[in-house]
């Protein structure tokens, strides 16, 4: 696998590519702080002296006018990609993104409309070699409008919707694309945050989210627990989920 990973500095996208590294893949970071892509790509390449150096470029989510060009870095340094891994996002509280509307506008281009425009870029690089992979993290919180992540999970939500109707398209044209549902994940987007039951840890996430990717699956929860946790939460009537502050 040769695989781009936009936002591979940190959580889960350092966790997925410390393991893909791990088992011979070479990979290429994505991200926004020079530093840290820096930092990150050494840390990688000294772990795994028998790889290929692990390159790295600029690509921030909110400035789409960079996607091209961080992929033609990519490109270049691996020889043409098969796989992109998209973790990157905007995170907010609904309290946080109630009171900032200049918050909101940002998360909501971030999370969806810029996330999407990143994804055409990289889908018709990969159609135009043949297919390949493409992983992207949206959330549970995407699953059902509920009053905690009202704002965020919407744009998660279009963003499902997005990655699912692109793997009905183009799936037989051999790009294999992953929608990545995770529940709460102990990262540094999560920090401060009280953990609630069933709630993950990266390394345990991102083993997951390979074996997906290598059986070609198109959708993840994870931890698995979620995917009945949502079902559930999926079928309550709209008179509980007023009631409730799930």
């Amino acid at each position: 696998m040769k695989a781009v990973i936009l936002g591979g500095t940190s959580g889960m996208g350092r966790a997925i590519a410390r393991q893909l590294a791990e088992r011979g893949d070479t990979v290429f970071l994505l991200g926004v702080g020079e530093g840290d892509l820096e930092r990150s790509a050494a840390d990688l390449t000294a772990r795994h002296p028998a790889n290929a150096a692990v390159g790295f470029a600029i690509c921030d989510l909110e400035r789409p006018d960079g996607f091209a060009t961080a992929l033609d870095a990519a490109d270049a340094a691996l020889g043409n990609f098969d796989s992109v891994i998209v973790t990157a996002a905007m995170f907010g509280t609904q309290d946080a993104l109630e009171a900032d509307i200049e918050l909101t506008r940002r998360l909501l281009t971030v999370n969806y409309a810029n996330t999407v425009v990143f994804c055409e870029h990289a889908r018709k690089r990969l159609l135009s070699r043949g297919g390949g992979r493409l992983t992207v993290f949206s959330s549970v919180a995407g699953d059902r409008g509920r009053k905690p992540v009202a704002l965020y999970g919407s744009s998660k939500a279009g963003l499902s919707t997005y990655l699912e109707a692109l793997d009905h398209k183009f799936h037989a044209a051999g790009l294999s694309v992953l929608c990545v549902k995770p529940g709460f994940v102990r990262t540094a987007m999560t920090a401060g945050l009280k953990p609630p039951p069933f709630a993950g840890e990266p390394d345990a996430v991102a083993r997951s989210v390979v074996r997906a990717m290598d059986r070609r699956l198109p959708m993840l929860y994870a931890p698995a627990i979620w995917q009945l946790v949502m079902l559930v939460i999926r079928w309550l009537p709209r008179f509980v989920m007023r009631k409730i502050n799930f």
